[in-house]
C-alpha cells in the first residue's frame, strides 16, 4: 500500500467472501486482514452467501465467478435485483481465472463494480477495493439494467466543456 493512499481504511467495512475453494478465500481473508478488514464473512456456496446477505450487514462482496453448483454471476444478478434482494447497491469485486473481454462485458452487465484476473496480489486486492470506494460510480435504475454505470469513463459537466465543436461559444 502507497502511503498517499493510507487514508482508505477497512477497518469499519464488513467483507463477504465467497468462494468455493477454501484456501484461497483464507488467502483473501489473511490480505483483507493485513489491509485493516476486521469483519470478514466466508461462505463456500451462493446458497451460503444469500443467507449471510439476507440477515447481515456488509459493505463488500468478493465474488468467485466459476463455483459449483452456482457460479458467483448468478450470485451477482440475484444482489443487483431490488425485487428479491436486501443489498442491490452492494460493492462487488468479482474474481476470474478469465480476462478475455467478452467475459469482462457478461460481468459488467450483470452489475459487477470491479474485475480482477487470479492470480492477484495485495497491492492489486487494495487497488481494486480502492478503486471502488474512491471512485464510485452513480447506480443506473432501467428496465434492462440495474447496477453501477457500465461507462467507466469520466464524464465532464457541460459548463467545464472545452473540447472543440462541442457546440459551446467560448
Amino acid at each position: 500500500m502507497k502511503p498517499s493512499d493510507a487514508y482508505l481504511t477497512l477497518d469499519r467495512m464488513t467483507v463477504l467472501i465467497v468462494d468455493d475453494n477454501a484456501p484461497l478465500r483464507g488467502i483473501l481473508r489473511t490480505i483483507l486482514n493485513a489491509l485493516g478488514a476486521a469483519r470478514i464473512y466466508e461462505a463456500g456456496d451462493v446458497r451460503a452467501a444469500m443467507d449471510v446477505l439476507q440477515h447481515e450487514h456488509v459493505d463488500l462482496l468478493i465474488c468467485d465467478w466459476k463455483m459449483k453448483p452456482v457460479d458467483g454471476l448468478a450470485l451477482v444478478r440475484w444482489v443487483r435485483n431490488p425485487a428479491t434482494s436486501p443489498c442491490p447497491t452492494l460493492p462487488i469485486l468479482l474474481l476470474t481465472c478469465y480476462a478475455d473481454v467478452e467475459r469482462v462485458q457478461i460481468a459488467r452487465d450483470a452489475g459487477v463494480n470491479e474485475f480482477m484476473v487470479k492470480p492477484f496480489s495485495p497491492e492489486s486486492i487494495y487497488q481494486h477495493i480502492s478503486s471502488i470506494f474512491r471512485k464510485p460510480r452513480r447506480f443506473v435504475d432501467s428496465k434492462s439494467f440495474f447496477g453501477p454505470d457500465r461507462r467507466c469513463k469520466v464524464v465532464t459537466p457541460a459548463s467545464d466543456d472545452r473540447r472543440v465543436g462541442n457546440g459551446v461559444k467560448n
